[in-house]
Parts: C-alpha cells; sequence; structure tokens
C-alpha cells in the first residue's frame, strides 16, 4: 500500500503551497483520504518534483551564504539531542525497512521456485512461463529507483529537520523547525492554541501528548501531577517534538473562545509614520502575554484621563509585541499624549480583546482587502494572519483621503515582492473620507466600481472593509447591492 502524507507535509515536499493541494482535490485532480493524499497519486501530479528543489536545502544554503554567524545558523537546526533522536528514529525505520525487503526477496525466491517445481501439461507450462516472466518483470519494476524513492529522501530529510505536528481534535497540523517550542511552532502557523504566560507559569498551554515523542527544553514553574505525566499531558510553552506528533489542545473557533485580559504593557517605541499616524509599539511582560484573533481591538489607558480603542496592527503570532497606528486627532486627550509626550518605558493597560474582524480561515475563497485611510491597520493583521495561513490569493485596495494617508507604502511594496500570492493597488479619493457629501459618496461608488469592474474575481472572494464609518458603510451597501452575501463582507469602524 502506497504511504499516505498530511496537505502539510505533501505540498512541503513539492514545493507548492498548502491551498494549491486543496484546490487540486476540490477539483478532483488529487485525490484525499480522511485528509492525507497517497504518494503516487502526488506524483503523478507532480512528476517533476526533484531533491534539489526541496525547501530545507534551499533553506540552509541561503543561511550558509549569508553568513550571519553561528547562533544563527543553530537556530535554524533542532536542538542537538532532537536531531539526534530523529536520525535514530529514521536509522530504526531504515533497518526495519530493509529487513522487510530481505524478506519479501525470501518469498519471491520461494514463489519463483514453487512454480518452477509445479508439474503440468504443456499447455500449462507455457502458462507458467508466462506468468514467471510477468512475476519478475513486475518485481524488477518496483524496485528501480525513480521519483518515488526522491521523494522518500526528501520526505526522511524534512523528518530530520522538522516535526509534523497534528492537533486534535481540530485536525489542524503545521511543521515544527529549528529549536521552536510546540507552542511557537503553532503560533507561527497561525494556529490558535490556548495560552498564557508562554513562561511556563500558568498551565493554560497544557496539552495531551496523544503519539509521538516530546522533549522539555525549557524549565517550567507550573507543577504536573504524577497522573498527569503519567497520562502524557504537558505544557507546550516548554516542550519541543523529536518526532512527529499528535496532541490533545483546544484551539480557538471564535472571539468567544478568547478571554478577556487586563495587561500592563510598556512603551518601546513611539514612532512616525507620517504627518498624521504614529506607530507606537507596546511590549507585553513575558509571564502574561495578549492572546487575540488578528483583527481585533483593544482599549488602551494611560492613567485616570486618557484612553482609546484601537485595532491591532500585528499578528498574533508575535503576541509580546503588540502595536497601534494611532492618527492626530486634534484634541483628543489619547492622540494628542501619544504625539506631544509619550515616552518609551512608560507603562500603558490594555483591556481586551474584543470585536469580530477576524479572518474565516476555512473559506477556500480569494481574500480581498479594502483599506480606507487608516482602516489599514487591522487589515495589515489579518493579511500577515492569512500570510501564516498560506492563503493562495490575497489582494488589497488601498484607499485613501490623501497620498500622505497611504502611510505605510513601503510594507505593502515589500509583501508584493516577496509574494506571488499578493496584489495591492493603491488609490486616492481626493477629499475627507471621514466626512462624505452626497457627491463625494457618489465619487467613492465610482471607484468601486471601476475597480469591480476590472476585477473579474472580486464576486467570488471574501471581503473585508476597514476604515472610517462614512466610508466602510458606502462600501458595504456598494457590495451588498453587487450581489454579495452579508456573510462574505466583514467590516470594522476605526474611529
Amino acid at each position: 500500500m502506497s504511504k499516505l502524507l498530511s496537505l502539510t507535509r505533501a505540498a512541503r515536499l513539492v514545493g507548492v503551497n498548502r491551498v494549491v493541494l486543496q484546490k487540486k482535490i476540490q477539483n478532483g485532480e488529487l485525490d484525499a483520504h480522511d485528509g492525507m493524499v497517497n504518494v503516487d497519486d502526488l506524483l503523478a501530479c507532480y512528476p517533476d518534483a526533484e531533491l534539489e528543489d526541496t525547501v530545507e536545502i534551499q533553506r540552509i544554503s541561503r543561511i550558509k551564504e549569508q553568513a550571519f554567524g553561528k547562533r544563527v545558523f543553530e537556530r535554524a537546526l533542532p536542538d542537538p539531542e532532537v536531531l539526534a533522536a530523529r536520525v535514530t528514529e529514521l536509522s530504526r525505520t531504515l533497518a526495519l525497512n530493509q529487513a522487510m525487503l530481505e524478506n519479501l526477496k525470501g518469498l519471491f525466491n520461494k514463489l519463483l521456485k514453487k512454480l518452477d517445481e509445479t508439474q503440468c501439461d504443456a499447455a500449462s507450462q507455457q502458462m507458467m512461463g508466462d506468468l514467471r516472466l510477468w512475476i519478475r518483470h513486475e518485481a524488477e519494476s518496483a524496485m528501480e529507483p525513480g521519483l518515488g524513492n526522491l521523494l522518500a529522501i526528501k520526505d526522511n530529510m524534512l523528518r530530520v529537520m522538522a516535526a509534523h505536528v497534528t492537533v486534535l481534535p481540530s485536525g489542524h497540523d503545521f511543521l515544527l523547525e529549528g529549536q521552536d517550542t510546540l507552542l511557537e511552532a503553532a503560533m507561527s502557523a497561525g494556529i490558535p492554541l490556548n495560552y498564557g504566560c508562554s513562561g511556563g507559569n500558568c498551565g493554560l498551554c497544557k496539552a495531551r501528548v496523544v503519539s509521538g515523542e516530546v522533549k522539555k527544553t525549557r524549565h517550567h514553574d507550573y507543577v504536573l501531577t504524577e497522573a498527569e505525566k503519567s497520562q502524557g499531558w504537558i505544557l507546550l510553552c516548554s516542550n519541543t517534538a523529536v518526532s512527529d506528533v499528535s496532541i490533545e489542545a483546544a484551539v480557538a473557533g471564535s472571539v468567544q473562545d478568547i478571554p478577556f485580559q487586563e495587561i500592563t504593557a510598556t512603551v518601546k517605541s513611539v514612532e512616525p509614520l507620517g504627518q498624521d499616524m504614529m506607530l507606537l509599539h507596546l511590549q507585553t511582560p513575558r509571564t502574561q502575554r495578549l492572546r487575540f484573533l488578528a483583527g481585533q481591538s483593544v482599549v488602551l489607558k494611560v492613567g485616570q484621563a486618557f484612553s482609546a480603542e484601537l485595532p491591532i496592527a500585528s499578528c498574533p503570532c508575535d503576541d509580546r509585541n503588540v502595536l497601534f497606528h494611532v492618527r492626530r486627532q486634534n484634541g483628543n486627550l489619547f492622540s494628542d499624549y501619544v504625539f506631544d509626550r509619550m515616552k518609551a518605558r512608560e507603562s500603558v493597560e490594555i483591556e481586551g480583546p474584543q470585536g469580530e474582524f477576524i479572518l474565516h480561515e476555512k473559506s477556500p475563497r480569494p481574500l480581498y482587502f479594502f483599506a480606507f485611510d487608516g482602516g489599514f491597520a487591522p487589515i495589515k493583521s489579518v493579511i500577515e494572519h492569512a500570510m501564516s495561513l498560506n492563503a493562495e490569493s490575497i489582494r488589497l485596495y488601498w484607499i485613501a483621503s490623501s497620498r500622505e494617508d497611504i502611510y505605510m507604502p513601503n510594507m505593502v511594496r515589500a509583501w508584493a515582492d516577496a509574494l506571488d500570492n499578493f496584489q495591492h493597488e493603491e488609490q486616492v479619493a481626493g477629499f475627507d473620507l471621514r466626512s462624505l457629501t452626497a457627491r463625494r459618496e457618489e465619487s467613492l461608488i465610482r471607484q468601486l466600481q471601476a475597480i469591480a469592474e476590472k476585477d473579474a474575481g472580486l464576486m467570488e472572494g471574501d471581503l473585508y472593509v476597514a476604515g472610517p464609518e462614512a466610508a466602510v458603510r458606502v462600501a458595504e451597501r456598494f457590495f451588498l447591492d453587487l450581489g454579495l452575501p452579508r456573510a462574505r463582507v466583514t467590516s470594522s469602524l476605526i474611529t
């Protein structure tokens, strides 16, 4: 029976996006068996898959060429003990396979000998000879080296460099590379597992190992009972995977799964993004990190007098460093404080998160984002999350009141340069999108109409719209009037 691979591992082996494989399955080009694909079917879809294309070889080669130093190279490799354990496991598997192959060869020779000893008439003897020739031919063909062996080599190399982790009962899966913990790797892959401090103190990231081997790499103060240890319970923030593992852990499926939190963060930096936009970088304590879903907002408080509700402009994959885009609003106490008085190392209270402007992760449709002015903040968070999930198609339209309101053009262009699946377009409305007259509404609708007529795929996508309420409401009505279902138009209002 041919080997079955998870979509995550299969995509890595042939060098494509996981979503590409999902689309091939939906189109009937590739068969799937309970979320797994057959190696032979995979090779039939990608007959030119070669060993030299493996991502691991390219990644390590780049690290060597860039010569970032020993520490960087070591971070790309698993812990030495983990690496040794993975090599040992592969050696054990190789020895077992070699023993099975020898047994099969012995059985094959016995079968041919038995056929040779069989007495029969002339006609049957001819048939017996043809049968022997066919058996020999099929056996020799099956043992010839070919693409299947190359794929096996790639898979074995991937098993040394990265462990495959499956989360039950949700079915999420990801690859753990380098010296990451199970929690760090899951967060980097965009999987919102339950956790609290990330430092081994609270026990909220406790999960049960169903199969496979893990290794404790970091000390934790949270005490697991002997009964829990015997049942396979571990802390995800303190353990890495030695082999492919399955873990039983809760995954946040909606905003209701994210707890309300109150955290005292520290200002790491306050930097201008433009004339009227400031980047506020907050850092949470190591023992109390902010858990949120991409696109959500929080309330920030400085002392008793200054507060504001702001969308988070960063990805949940870096939960300790939380970014915000603060727009200058004359007369707004919080905005004035950030622009004129806020300094590094000040304390800021974070309360939240809240809001339902989040990615529909299970949707196979292309993603369309419409950012109006500062609506880019929550959209940036959601796009970065979509990138971590290897979304197949991401298109951003940033429509601004003025050219200055497109305040992070270099970041957007960097995304476009780095990612084949990301496209963007910047447009200037030429008027204040926070205050729309009837004439300005008509002008904005004409802009949206031009986009819809030019981009035929828009009607097949999921739309995310964020910005000042006036502009967002116009866009919502426009897209709904086009015939898009309400469930496929998600919006966020920015003050």
